[in-house]
């Protein structure tokens, strides 16, 4: 029986095992975008996890969603996440970027010029964004062109290649969660009436683009894919999720890729089972717990279910948590006081398991 202590092989690369820690926003980002020695400390802590996903880069600076978050697309950016994947190496992990377009879920006051955000169409999210300036309420965002959907397609692919050049042994596109490729599949969102909009066909159209322009970039052995069906997170509606996410795996399937990470929400373990079934590459699962993903989870490996299991919280307050997991404890309690800013200290001096 596999188990999720068992060595994989991700596209040539060789994991030791089969838990990922899943990418988390920490918005500790240093002057311009940058990582920090602080980020660096934090990734390598945890580099005995199979696969390290990081936090959400943005691929361009109007594609930043919350404050001090980093970024892939400019050579001071780039510079700083080489000694963030120097680190993780140095430690035996290994480490994919994950490239992440907020589109609306941002505000001008986080943008170049204060420029409006954008998105597949001008429809405004509920709620309110983090900013620098304290939480703001969402604005109605600016429908992108046809010349500026392919400007960004091409912003995703160049990100990829930076992240690259940084030392990432890979990337991970999120197309989930509600930002700006989940705002182009949802069909709240999505109110076009061009070829990026409407028809299935259509609205999936950005999210296999992207794909393909990453694939010709960096790579299909280096390029995931992370997607949510049915989540409701930033306003999004999606009442039935299969056509949409069935057409887009579809079309996907053929290009070899890395890995397909899906997001569990609500009530959706048929359809990620068909998914599964459907994805001939390895394949990735976020499960949906009540609580913090913990260890009875990790059944889905043995049952098949999935390739790899990511986790998210457990692994700030656990760092080790690979180790914690094959013997079932102690756990660290997270501690959402320690997770964000540049001065939380707290996520890289949790007490050992050996302590």
């Amino acid at each position: 029986m596999t188990t999720a202590f068992d060595p994989i092989d991700l596209s040539g690369v060789q994991l030791a095992n089969r838990i990922a820690m899943a990418p988390m926003t920490r918005s500790r980002a240093g002057e311009g975008g940058t990582a920090t020695d602080l980020t660096a400390e934090y990734y390598a802590q945890r580099a005995s996890a199979g696969l390290i996903i990081t936090e959400g880069i943005q691929p361009s600076a109007v594609g930043q969603g919350y404050a001090w978050t980093p970024g892939l697309h400019s050579d001071e950016q780039i510079a700083s996440w080489r000694k963030v994947t120097d680190a993780v190496h140095a430690k035996g992990g290994t480490i994919y970027a994950q490239i992440m377009h907020a589109g609306r879920i941002s505000h001008p006051v986080l943008l170049p010029e204060g420029e409006t955000p954008v998105a597949p169409s001008p429809v405004a999210p509920t709620g309110q964004g983090f900013t620098h300036e304290g939480m703001k309420d969402f604005t109605t965002p600016r429908a992108l062109t046809g010349d500026e959907v392919r400007a960004t397609v091409a912003d995703y692919a160049t990100a990829a290649r930076n992240a690259i050049e940084a030392g990432f042994d890979g990337v991970e596109l999120h197309g989930a969660n509600g930002y700006l490729i989940h705002q182009f599949l949802a069909p709240n969102t999505n109110l076009r009436d061009d070829e990026w909009g409407g028809s299935v066909e259509n609205r999936i159209r950005f999210a296999v683009e992207v794909v393909k322009a990453v694939v010709a970039e960096i790579g299909a052995e280096r390029t995931g894919l992370r997607i949510s069906p049915g989540n409701q997170y930033n306003s999004i509606e999606e009442s039935d999720p299969a056509p949409t996410y069935t057409a887009l795996v579809k079309e996907i399937e053929p290009l070899g890729i890395s890995y397909l990470h899906v997001l569990e929400n609500s009530d959706i373990r048929e359809l990620t089972l068909a998914l599964r079934k459907q994805f001939s590459g390895t394949f990735v699962i976020n499960v949906l717990s009540d609580g913090p993903t913990g260890h009875g989870d990790l059944s889905v490996i043995e049952d098949g279910i999935a390739d790899i299991i990511t986790f998210g919280a457990l692994f700030l307050a656990n760092p080790d948590l690979p180790a914690r997991l094959k013997t079932q404890g102690p756990y660290n309690t997270p501690d959402p006081a320690t997770f964000f800013g540049g001065d939380a200290k707290g996520y890289t001096d949790y007490p050992a398991l050996t302590a």
